[in-house]
C-alpha cells in the first residue's frame, strides 16, 4: 500500500514530510520520517509511555548507521544541526521506502550493495527492535550503528551537562537505569552531539534544538544476507532481551491477523485496519485509544467518537465492551473525564458522555449484546437525569423547550476547543447545534435499549424544540448555536450534520448538507465556511496562531463520517467522496490520516499526523458507502 522510490527518497523536503510510526499497545512507539532525519522532538525509536499514554519519555533517539566497503565509508544517517547544515545526506542513497504489513523498511542502494532496515515494536511492551539486512554485496562489509540516547519528557528538550549514567550490560549498555539498548559487537563510547536540530519544532514556533549522547557503537561484519539485530527496552530488562528479528516477524503476524479479524481485502481497507490497532492500547483498568500520535494520550471525547471506527468496522466486539464497561464505571455527576494529559483528570467536557451512549447504542446494534447494555443502564440514566437536571459548567437541559445549554465564561467545551492565552476561541455558550443533536439521540437510544417512556417522550419533546428553534429560513440550514449570550449564531460550520446524521437524527432533510456544500474538501470538512469573516485558511506558525485557527477554517477529516451518514441517509450521491482521504494514507503519516488539514486549497496537512478520530471515522464511512 505505501511504497516510495527514489524521487520522493532522495528529495529531503519531501522525504522529511513523510512520517512513520509504529506503536506498542502501551501508548509508546516508534517513530520518524522516511529520510531518516528527526524533524520533531518527538521523534525516536523508543517512546516510553505512562499507562493511557498520558505521558511520555524519550529514550533511544536514532541508530547512526555507517558502512565500511572495503576503503570506502558511507553514512546513511541524516542529521541536521543549528546552524541549518545537513550532515551526512543518507537520504541521498535512499532508494526505497516501504510499509510492509505495518513494518517501515527502507533500503540504501550504494552500487553492487544494498543495506535493509526494518523498524518494530513488541507488543504489550515498551520494547523496539532495528533489524538491518544486508540484500546484496559481493563480499563482506562492515556495519557501524551508533546509538543516540537521551532520557526526557518527550514535550521537551536535553541540552548537555556532564556525562549520562551509561553501565555496562550484556552485549551492550544500560542508560542512566531507564531503557537498555543490545546488539553486536558493542564497543563503548561517550560523546555529545550538540545543536541537534528539529525543523518541524522551528515551524510550529517552539525550541528545535537538543544534545544527544552517543554512548558507543555496535559494530558486525556482514555478507550479503547478513543481519545486524539492535533491541531497546524499557525497565524491567532483565535477562536477554528480545531479537530484532522475532520483533518484525510478530509485528507482521500481528498485521495479518488484524486484517482478518475486519474482513477487508482491498489496500486501503488493509492499511486502516493496521493503522486503527495503533491507537488500541492496553490500560490497568482495560483497553482505551490514544486520541493521537505524537502527542496525545487519552480523550474520552476522542475515545467515544472513535469508537465505532475503532472497534465494532474493525470486529474487535470483545474491546469494544470492556471500552465500555470501563467507561461507564468513571461516570460523575453524569459526566466522563476528558483527559489526564495535562496532569489530573479534567471533566470538562459537554459532549463526551453523550458520546458514550451513542457509542453504546451503536455497540448493541452491532453485536446485539442486550447483557452488556442492561449492565451500563445505570450510568446512562445517571448521564442523562444529570444532564436533564443539571451538572457541572452550566450543562442543563431547558425547562421550557427541553434543549441542551451549556457554559460557563472562559470554557470551551464543545469539540471546538482551542484556547488562546486561556481565552476560548469558540467558546459556544448556549444550545449548540451538535451537542443537542446527541442529546436527542441519546434520549431516544435509551428509550428503546431500556424500554423507558420517560425518556422517549422527552426526546420528542427536545426534538420538536429543536426543528422550532434551529432551522434557519428559506433552507439555510441550522443555527450553530441558539439562545446564546450574544443571541442565535447563523455561522456555517459542520456541527449541523450531526442533526441528521445521527440514528435518532431530529432533521430529515438536505438543507444542513446543502449548508454544509462550501465546507466540503476531499480530506474532510471545514470548521468555518471561507465567506464567514472569522474564516482562517491557513493552520500553522506559533501556538497562539495555530490555536486561533484550530476551528475557524481547519479541516477535519473526522468530519467526512457524519458528512456520508447523512448523504447515505438522504439518497444524496457519495461518488469519489472517500478518495482524497485513501490518498492520503501515502502523503503524510504514512498508512494514516492526520488530525487537521489547511482550510485553503491545496489543503497541507497539519496537527498530528496519525489521529483517532480520523482513521475511525474514515474506515466507518468506507464500510456505510460499501454497504
Amino acid at each position: 500500500m505505501i511504497a516510495l522510490g527514489r524521487q520522493v527518497c532522495g528529495d529531503l523536503a519531501a522525504a522529511s514530510a513523510r512520517e512513520w510510526l509504529v506503536t506498542d499497545g502501551l501508548g509508546g512507539y516508534a517513530m520518524g520520517t522516511v529520510s531518516g532525519l528527526r524533524t520533531r522532538r518527538y521523534h525516536g525509536l523508543l517512546v516510553v509511555a505512562e499507562p493511557g499514554g498520558s505521558a511520555r519519555r524519550l529514550g533511544l533517539a536514532a541508530i547512526e548507521p555507517v558502512v565500511r566497503i572495503g576503503d570506502r565509508t558511507v553514512r546513511l544517517a541524516t542529521d541536521e544541526w543549528a546552524g541549518g547544515s545537513v550532515d551526512p545526506a543518507g537520504h541521498r542513497h535512499l532508494a526505497e521506502f516501504r510499509i510492509d504489513e505495518g513494518v517501515p523498511r527502507w533500503r540504501w542502494d550504494l552500487g553492487d550493495v544494498v543495506v535493509q532496515r526494518e523498524i518494530a515494536m513488541a507488543h504489550g511492551r515498551a520494547a523496539a527492535g532495528v533489524l538491518f539486512t544486508v540484500v546484496r554485496a559481493p563480499h563482506e562489509i562492515t556495519l557501524e550503528l551508533t546509538p543516540l540516547c537521551t532520557w526526557r519528557d518527550a514535550h521537551g528538550e536535553r541540552t548537555a551537562y556532564g556525562e549520562p549514567a551509561v553501565a555496562a550490560a550484556a552485549d551492550g549498555f544500560v542508560f542512566e537505569d531507564a531503557y537498555r539498548v543490545t546488539g553486536p559487537g558493542w564497543r563503548p563510547g561517550g560523546d555529545w552531539y550538540h545543536g541537534v536540530y528539529a525543523r518541524e519544532e522551528a515551524a510550529r514556533g517552539l525550541n528545535a534544538v537538543e544534545d544527544l549522547w552517543a554512548a558507543g557503537r555496535f559494530e558486525a561484519g556482514l555478507a550479503s544476507g547478513g543481519t545486524a539485530e539492535i533491541t531497546a527496552a524499557a525497565t524491567p530488562f532483565d535477562g536477554a532481551l528480545p531479537a530484532a528479528a522475532g520483533l518484525v516477524a510478530a509485528a507482521r503476524k500481528r498485521a495479518r491477523k488484524l486484517v482478518r479479524q475486519a474482513g477487508v481485502r482491498d489496500p486501503a481497507g488493509r492499511q486502516l485496519a493496521i493503522a486503527a490497532d495503533q491507537f488500541v492500547v492496553d490500560t490497568p483498568a482495560g483497553p482505551a485509544a490514544v486520541a493521537g500520535y505524537p502527542w496525545f494520550g487519552e480523550w474520552s471525547r476522542d475515545l467515544m467518537t472513535s469508537f465505532e471506527g475503532l472497534f465494532l468496522s474493525t470486529n474487535r466486539h470483545a474491546d469494544a465492551r470492556a471500552v465500555l464497561l470501563r467507561a461507564g464505571a468513571t461516570v460523575s455527576e453524569g459526566m466522563l473525564a476528558n483527559t489526564a494529559d495535562t496532569g489530573t483528570l479534567e471533566y470538562n467536557t459537554a459532549d463526551g458522555a453523550l458520546w458514550f451512549v451513542h457509542a453504546i447504542g451503536r455497540y448493541a446494534a452491532v453485536t446485539g449484546d442486550l447483557d452488556t447494555v442492561h449492565a451500563l443502564a445505570g450510568p446512562v440514566v445517571e448521564i442523562l437525569t444529570r444532564h436533564r437536571d443539571g451538572t457541572r459548567f452550566g450543562i442543563a437541559a431547558d425547562p421550557a423547550d427541553g434543549l441542551l445549554s451549556q457554559g460557563k465564561p472562559g470554557f470551551a467545551l464543545t469539540w471546538m476547543d482551542a484556547r488562546v492565552d486561556g481565552r476560548p476561541v469558540t467558546e459556544r455558550r448556549g444550545k449548540a447545534v451538535e451537542l443537542n443533536a446527541l442529546w436527542i439521540s441519546a434520549l431516544a437510544s435509551a428509550a428503546e435499549l431500556l424500554g423507558s417512556a420517560e425518556f422517549a417522550a422527552y426526546a420528542d419533546r427536545a426534538a420538536a424544540s429543536f426543528r422550532r428553534r434551529f432551522v434557519r429560513p428559506y433552507g439555510a440550514g441550522l443555527f450553530d448555536v441558539v439562545d446564546g449570550p450574544a443571541g442565535d449564531d447563523p455561522a456555517v460550520r459542520p456541527n449541523q450534520l450531526l442533526a441528521v446524521s445521527l440514528p435518532h437524527a431530529p432533521i430529515r432533510d438536505a438543507a444542513p448538507v446543502s449548508a454544509c456544500a462550501p465546507l466540503l474538501t476531499s480530506l474532510g470538512l471545514r470548521s468555518l465556511a471561507p465567506s464567514e469573516p472569522a474564516y482562517r485558511g491557513v493552520h500553522r506558525g506559533g501556538p497562539a496562531e495555530r490555536d486561533a485557527a484550530y476551528h475557524q477554517g481547519t479541516v477535519w477529516p473526522w468530519l467526512i463520517g457524519p458528512y456520508a451518514d447523512a448523504c447515505a441517509r438522504l439518497g444524496l450521491p457519495t461518488a469519489g467522496l472517500l478518495d482524497g482521504l485513501e490518498l492520503h494514507l501515502a502523503e503524510w503519516g504514512l498508512g494514516s490520516v492526520s488530525e487537521t488539514a489547511e482550510g485553503d486549497a491545496p489543503h497541507a496537512a497539519t496537527g498530528c499526523p496519525f489521529q483517532a478520530w480520523s482513521v475511525a471515522e474514515l474506515l466507518r464511512a468506507r464500510r456505510l458507502l460499501a454497504a
